[in-house]
């Protein structure tokens, strides 16, 4: 008897395995693309963060943020604020980006010399992110659904097995406003998190590098990951931005109030 439970035991979990693999097996490259869009999408997250910013000469800058963000309640929109405490040129700038679903995110940018907070549009989503190597929308994501995606391979990059997942827009606005014409993604099949990527510009001419290391399962209930060190190079500029996280903390409780226009001017 107790051979022949151990016999289904192994059997049942057998199967299990198959069925999952089967399943990671059978997604489309919109399934892809739209689990990686989520993958780091935790109800709310408060963290450090050091960006440091390369030069072609080998010169760092190096910026001190604190960052938050939480899902907007009964979606899957988030709102990211990041406030800058360092150096002196950068001290007290807050950007605040909010997406929506079906029509455009929105982000402001507060700049304490002018003490103004200023909105941007749509179409400086391709602009740099605060003097970095990552853009507006880099940072708040581009929207699946505005892209066309295809898988192209399978390979294995830092002992991870990896859709490789090529983007394009689906229109001119969208090109126009991402600044890019192609995006390719090595996507870990394990955690969905793409872990390395290629950026072409609206010419089809290679503009951008990215990394990422050091994944974490941040949200083990809801299956939440995200990297500790993301990476951007520039390399028609060969200029290179690191950003580390620390104390990254998820389900903090992180209030409403501070993904406000008023909250960037306190």
């Amino acid at each position: 008897m107790i051979q022949k439970n151990s016999i289904y035991f192994f059997i049942c979990l057998h199967g299990i395995f198959i069925n999952s693999k089967i399943s990671a097996q059978n997604l489309s490259a919109n399934d892809i693309a739209n689990r990686n869009y989520i993958t780091s999408k935790v109800i709310d997250s408060s963290s450090d963060s050091t960006f440091k910013l390369i030069n072609n000469s080998g010169q760092e800058r190096i910026r001190d943020t604190i960052g938050q963000t939480k899902l907007i309640k009964g979606t899957k929109d988030n709102m990211r604020l990041v406030t800058f405490l360092s150096p002196s040129d950068v001290k007290g700038t807050k950007t605040l980006m909010i997406e929506h679903t079906g029509k455009d995110d929105d982000i402001w940018i507060y700049l304490p010399a002018l003490k103004k907070v200023r909105r941007l549009v749509s179409n400086n989503k391709k602009d740099s992110f605060v003097g970095t190597d990552f853009s507006y929308g880099d940072v708040i994501g581009h929207k699946p659904d505005n892209w066309n995606h295809k898988i192209l391979k399978e390979e294995k990059i830092d002992d991870k097995n990896c859709w490789v997942i090529e983007s394009t827009p689906k229109n001119e606005e969208t090109k126009e406003n991402s600044g890019y014409s192609k995006q390719i993604s090595w996507i870990d099949k394990e955690s969905f998190v793409s872990i390395k990527g290629e950026s072409y510009d609206t010419s089809g001419e290679l503009l951008k590098k990215f990394k990422a290391k050091d994944i974490k399962k941040v949200d083990d209930k809801n299956s939440k990951w995200q990297p500790m060190y993301l990476e951007a190079e520039n390399v028609q500029s060969n200029h290179k931005t690191i950003i580390e996280f620390k104390n990254y903390k998820v389900n903090v409780g992180v209030s409403d109030d501070l993904f406000t226009t008023r909250s960037l001017e306190k």
